[in-house]
């Protein structure tokens, strides 16, 4: 079977452009988006027709929108390419009879195909739909293309604006152009609609006052408290759609739909090893730093049979406790303090002299995890370019403050590589970020534990980590937080939930996307380039349209595609590039 060969067209002058005038380009973050997918691609850095020519599939992530780019990619699709867009490529549409009505905003986007357990229309961030030439009313004409789903201007009832997908043909191939602009819908909602630099809007409801005068990871969601929210039936609202999850689904979904409607695969990576169906994870925060809190939460994790991560905040515990701790197979971890009311200060230097007494303290020079205090954040990059320079590989700050934020506020369980902003050319930063979901449950101020079973249950739909948050001295002093923990351990176990440190989480992540599919075998071989095997590497291979889907013979449905499972372990497959 021939794989697709797929190139993301991120248009070197068309990018350093924007940059110059202070623009991002957060379509790059396909990039991130397939890699995390363990799709195998090339990135395309300009317009040359040759190398165009070697690609079957071409994504124009940012091009410069004028007639010699129209020409090129026209070209391209007339002798058998597929192009693929994200709300651009807009200088291809008078030659196809359509107009771009021009940037629509926030809405929700009605997708056709839809998954099960996927709310009946995404929220999107940032859309430039197409309706045809001359006519103001999309829904008084029939589309001169393959249309599917539709937009809905700022709610899911809406005015339609146009479809969210539309396939035109040209000459061998085609241009296939979703209005959403996907990719960065995807990294405003994990990231946040803009730089921290005041307070959030606050729920009107009362439940979640972010506007509290502290600055917070949470001060910048792209979620809406009314449309967006959920009550469970004790009353707690929360968010209850990883949007952003979503977005990546249907994106990879149509990208290897692409690929099967022209006579080739696409195979990608399985988020996790084989063995393990999903993941779930407990980290703690240490504040009030009394040793009989940790020793009580060792007890309590003994009885469970769980191993959890300990985010340290300064003073910490005495070295026996950390001894201990690293005796039962915990993880210690950084707690940042930048919260001026608990003696911190948000700074490289504050967190540069706190992570040094971290390190000394628990006789470690490397640490894999940190959390902030308060999830106390400013600004876009800079926390994680202190994490890059500190040599911490992962972060756990981006999480709710408040009882009606939990969930998932960010639209992501999933671990990922954050992007910056234009002024780092909207590079990634080395750091794997994991949120959590919500923070000690029971305690009558937050949530309750009415939210566990819908966090475990939307966490298993789309493969993501079930993150919860325990801080040591609610386990010493409170009965029902003791309860609830042992309640959430027997709840994820029971619906095939594997715990993970956050090490693990962030270690796996990095070793899986080392790997890159070059070839499948019709015997179901599967070939890959890797520095090193790695143990247990799920390959899913899109079945053919000769191939009757067959569970019995491990065939599962993935980014809703029927795929054959090929576990990749033998020192053969990893030898290196074949095909």
């Amino acid at each position: 079977m021939k794989i697709a060969k797929v190139g993301v067209l991120v248009e070197r002058e068309a990018a350093e452009r924007k940059w110059t005038y202070g623009l991002n380009v957060f379509e790059k973050y396909i990039e991130e988006i397939f890699a995390h997918a363990g799709v195998p691609y090339a990135v395309v850095d300009g317009l040359d027709a040759a190398v165009l020519e070697t690609f079957d599939m071409v994504i124009a992530a940012c091009v410069t929108e004028n007639s010699r780019t129209a020409d090129r990619l026209w070209s391209y699709a007339e002798q058998g390419g597929t192009v693929i867009a994200y709300g651009g490529v807009n200088s291809l549409a008078a030659r196809l009879g359509y107009i771009q009505t021009g940037e629509a905003g926030v809405g929700y986007a009605e997708l056709v195909p839809t998954r099960e357990g996927q709310p009946a229309a995404l929220r999107y961030l940032s859309a430039v739909p197409w309706v045809p030439a001359g006519v103001s009313d999309p829904a008084a004409v029939t589309a001169a293309c393959a249309a599917s789903g539709a937009l809905r201007q700022g709610c899911p009832d809406g005015a339609e604006l146009g479809p969210a997908l539309q396939a035109f043909t040209i000459g061998q191939g085609s241009l296939r152009r979703w209005a959403v602009n996907i990719p960065l819908t995807i990294v405003q909602m994990q990231q946040g609609t803009g730089p921290v630099l005041d307070d959030g809007v606050p729920a009107a409801d009362g439940s979640a006052n972010v506007n509290e005068d502290i600055l917070k990871a949470d001060d910048r969601i792209a979620l809406d408290w009314q449309i967006d929210r959920v009550e469970t039936e004790t009353g707690i609202p929360f968010f209850p759609w990883p949007y952003a999850d979503y977005w990546r689904e249907a994106l990879i979904r149509h990208v290897v739909q692409c690929a099967l409607d022209t006579g080739l695969t696409l195979p990608f990576t399985g988020y996790w090893p084989e063995g393990v169906e999903r993941v779930a994870m407990i980290s703690h925060d240490s504040d009030g730093n009394q040793d009989s809190h940790a020793l009580t939460a060792l007890k309590l994790l003994e009885e469970c049979g769980l191993q959890t991560t300990w985010c340290m905040l300064e003073p910490g515990y005495s070295a026996d406790v950390y001894a201990q701790a690293k005796q039962a197979g915990h993880e210690l971890a950084f707690h940042y303090n930048a919260l001026e009311k608990d003696g911190g200060a948000w700074g490289e230097a504050a967190f540069a002299r706190q992570f040094g007494w971290l390190k000394q303290a628990i006789g470690a020079e490397r640490v894999a995890t940190n959390k902030n205090h308060y999830t106390r954040v400013e600004g876009w990059g800079e926390l994680f370019r202190w994490l890059e320079r500190s040599g911490i590989q992962s972060d756990q700050t981006r999480g709710p403050s408040k009882k009606g934020n939990v969930g998932f506020l960010f639209g992501t369980c999933h671990p990922y590589f954050p992007i910056a902003l234009f002024d780092e050319q909207n590079r990634l930063y080395d750091v794997v970020e994991i949120g959590f979901l919500t923070q000690d449950l029971d305690l009558g101020h937050l949530a309750d534990r009415t939210v566990i079973r819908p966090f475990l249950e939307q966490v298993r739909e789309v493969d993501g980590v079930a993150h919860f948050l325990f801080h040591q001295v609610h386990i010493h002093t409170r009965e029902e937080v003791r309860d609830v923990i042992r309640l959430l351990v027997a709840e994820a176990r029971g619906m095939g939930f594997t715990f993970w440190l956050s090490k693990e989480i962030q270690d796996w992540t990095r070793a899986r996307r080392g790997v890159r599919i070059t070839a499948c075998e019709d015997d179901g071989t599967v070939w890959v380039e890797a520095a090193e095997a790695v143990e247990g590497l799920v390959a899913w291979v899109p079945l053919t349209g000769t191939e009757a889907y067959a569970p019995e013979q491990g065939h599962e449905v993935k980014f809703g595609v029927p795929c054959r499972k090929v576990v990749v372990s033998s020192k053969v497959e990893i030898s290196g590039r074949k095909g």
